[in-house]
């Protein structure tokens, strides 16, 4: 047997590793993660590796390689945790362990430390005061008698404040230090990712918690066997729960990890954590430079951190003792990965738990449908917040049907009750949140004067509008033109549906001169801070009305919002993806969830042109199983996720030719493996052009592959990854292909 180490976690290096041969009755001892000694180099010098793959072959000469001398049993550091990680990662993902090893650890360039320098009298008080005497007597060293002086007064001070009150120059700090007169003391300054100030003027945070809370706490914490999966309403407190929970745990000289689906949920959550723990707790995310993220992990070994929040990344934290895993809002998207390996956050953080010994606790008021099915069926623990504490109820939420507002002349983009609804709440000094379920457009194609939606006639989709003004799916590849008349009834008014937040923030102004408006979307988020100052601002009522994208319905309180208005209901139900209801459903719930969070009843005007939906007529009563069982059914016919796997092989050429060979390739070497039965209960859907074709001069191809049986798709998946690196490396015409393989993706290619 055969190892690959990396002997250095820090850098780049991850992309070289070696290999070693495991000697003779130590192979049920070596696994991935474990610390090993190998001879390294020509002096063959005894250094720590980390093995990272186990192999019964060697791609070197096997009597060249040299053996590992055996297993370092004094430690077991956090890295061989995150490596176990990484080839989980690898293994369910189709990714290589270099990339698997860059998701999970902190490596690439170095980052500086940054230091602050003190400066201290090195002689005693006595011999000081002679100095300074001795100095007196020369005008040449006038300065250091003065310096000398102010540093008996300080006893220590900061290099940067003493030079700022005394004037004294590098050049005379060094020359006392030479002298042996003074000291200089070196302390690292750590980066902080977010103004505490801000968050220390808040009062202390501390709840108790009601009886509904308590014993979902005391139940999760009484069994550590299998991953709890939280189903709350909106308003009932989960975060009480976190909090309790990641107390108690910190008591037993724990740590804790939070995960959020989005930076813009950080700093209100920041805030509510930082109030009730004060300086243990810490932030990471993308928008953090790499010196923050630097400092953040650093104290975190150190032990300075011992509560980390934030979006995926948070749950490669380097915890010596993790004791417990939060994610909050567990059915969001976010935590699928956009970037390969593309891995969900839900499965490696349950593992990551399972290797931690740490409590793994999910929560959501609209579960995915794939966590929830497992808890019905003992794969998680289900438990239920089904009360909002105290007087908050949930809210009142109205459909309007957008079809019968144009029949009777309203073509405004808001309905008469939701322009009624936002002139009260401006008399009631109340603030409006008005939600939109995407930034600026949409591409399925309508009938606004009856609502049809073009479909698919083989897949039950709708069908995509494309720039070449051709509709297709992105199942089947069945394409056809945009038809000029609705074919349902012959209307004019079809066309791509689509309205985006500045039109809406532009109307608002329009009906209402005087209204205070902010916005949140991609566009006004992109800089960094952008998100904490919109949600401050909000907090603070210096607006009236935030409108904004998805990102403005994920978990935020705000007491003052009596009024929800989603608008478009029907935006996110008929994406071509097997996953729209899912997301409708939950959008709307959450953003439901928004209203009336305080003391004041909410109000919710849901906006659509299908108000018979099933999963809209779910929202509206804010029925989870209600949904989950139309839900669920449809998925058990059809066999997707839960009921089956879904696997994505994705190719992608700057030459169309080149990427549509391989595309077909891999389809036919798929065709013979199942007509050999080499793969069984297995399901082949197109090969396809993507959803939007060509990107950055890359043309891209897709095939959809189902299967009631994971391994199989597992299986089938290797062999595609094996079949392209050959393809790579065998033929350089192939070296720029693009290749993916993508299990149960969120969205379509």
């Amino acid at each position: 047997m055969y190892v690959k180490v990396i002997v250095d976690i820090s850098h780049s290096s991850l992309d070289r590793p070696f290999e070693y041969k495991i000697p003779e009755g130590m192979e049920k001892i070596v696994n991935v993660g474990s610390v090993v000694n190998v001879p390294f180099g020509k002096g063959n010098k005894l250094i720590k590796a980390y093995v990272i793959e186990i192999s019964d072959k060697s791609e070197y000469d096997p009597g060249k390689i040299k053996e590992l001398t055996g297993i370092d049993n004094n430690s077991m550091p956090v890295e061989s945790e995150l490596i176990s990680l990484a080839w989980f990662i690898k293994e369910n993902y189709g990714s290589t362990m270099s990339k698997a090893l860059k998701t999970v650890l902190t490596v690439g360039k170095k980052v500086k430390k940054t230091e602050k320098k003190y400066l201290l009298l090195n002689v005693s008080e006595e011999e000081g005061w002679n100095y300074i005497q001795t100095y007196r007597q020369k005008k040449t060293t006038g300065k250091r008698a003065d310096f000398l002086e102010y540093l008996l007064k300080k006893k220590r001070v900061s290099e940067s404040d003493a030079k700022k009150d005394t004037g004294i120059s590098d050049s005379i700090i060094k020359a006392l230090k030479t002298e042996r007169i003074i000291d200089i003391e070196k302390e690292v300054v750590y980066r902080s990712p977010f103004n505490k100030e801000d968050i220390e003027d808040t009062p202390t945070y501390s709840i108790e918690l009601t009886p509904e809370q308590r014993r979902v706490s005391d139940d999760i914490l009484n069994d550590n066997n299998k991953p709890h999966l939280i189903f709350g309403v909106t308003g009932s407190g989960k975060t009480e729960v976190y909090m309790d929970m990641i107390d108690r745990v910190l008591k037993e000289g724990k740590e804790a990890i939070v995960l959020l689906p989005e930076i813009a949920l950080t700093y209100q959550m920041i805030k509510r954590y930082y109030r009730r723990f004060g300086d243990v707790v810490s932030i990471i995310n993308s928008r953090m430079s790499d010196g923050e993220k630097f400092d953040q992990f650093e104290r975190a070994k150190k032990g300075d951190v011992k509560i980390m929040v934030g979006p995926r990344s948070a749950l490669f934290t380097p915890f010596t003792n993790l004791g417990i895993i939060i994610m909050d809002e567990e059915h969001d998207g976010a935590y699928k990965s956009d970037k390969v390996p593309k891995y969900h956050t839900r499965d490696v953080a349950i593992k990551r738990a399972e290797i931690s010994g740490a409590y793994m606790v999910m929560g959501s008021a609209t579960p995915a449908v794939d966590s929830y099915y497992k808890a019905l069926n003992g794969v998680y623990i289900l438990h239920k917040l089904l009360k909002r504490p105290g007087n908050s109820v949930l809210p009142d939420v109205e459909t309007v049907d957008m079809r019968e507002e144009i029949k009777s002349g309203n073509l405004s983009i808001f309905s008469e009750k939701l322009q009624k609804g936002i002139a009260d709440r401006l008399k009631k000094n109340e603030q409006s949140l008005l939600f939109i379920n995407r930034r600026g457009y949409s591409s399925f194609v309508s009938c606004r004067s009856c609502g049809h939606i073009i479909k698919c006639p083989h897949c039950e989709v709708s069908l995509t509008y494309h720039n070449d003004k051709k509709l297709r799916c992105h199942y089947c590849g069945y394409e056809k033109n945009v038809p000029e008349v609705c074919p349902e009834c012959g209307s004019v008014h079809i066309g791509r549906f689509g309205i985006g937040t500045q039109q809406i923030e532009d109307k608002l102004k329009e009906m209402f001169p005087d209204i205070r408006v902010l916005r949140m979307d991609y566009d006004t988020t992109r800089k960094k801070g952008e998100y904490e100052r919109i949600v401050e601002s909000f907090e603070k009522k210096e607006a009236d009305v935030l409108v904004g994208t998805q990102m403005i319905v994920k978990g935020y309180d705000f007491p003052d919002v009596t009024l929800v208005g989603v608008l478009a209901a029907d935006l996110s139900l008929f994406d071509s993806d097997y996953m729209s209801g899912e997301k409708t459903f939950q959008l709307i719930t959450q953003a439901a969830g928004r209203a009336g969070r305080g003391s004041k009843k909410g109000e919710v005007v849901l906006q659509t042109y299908n108000p018979d939906e099933p999963c809209l007529k779910a929202a509206v009563k804010q029925d989870y199983e209600m949904f989950y069982n139309g839900e669920s059914a449809y998925r058990n016919i059809v066999k997707y996720p839960p009921f089956g796997e879904l696997c994505v092989i994705f190719v992608g050429h700057e030459d169309e030719g080149i990427s549509r060979y391989v595309i077909n390739d891999i389809s036919s070497r798929i065709d013979v493996s199942i007509r050999n039965g080499d793969v069984k209960d297995v399901v082949k859907l197109g090969p396809s052009k993507a959803g939007i074709y060509k990107v950055n001069d890359i043309y891209r191809n897709v095939i959809y592959i189902k299967s009631e049986n994971p391994k199989m798709l597992g299986k089938l998946r290797k062999g595609i990854e094996k079949y392209i690196d050959i393809l790579i490396n065998n033929n350089k015409q192939f070296e720029k292909i693009i290749f993916q393989c993508d299990m149960n993706p969120y969205s379509v290619y």
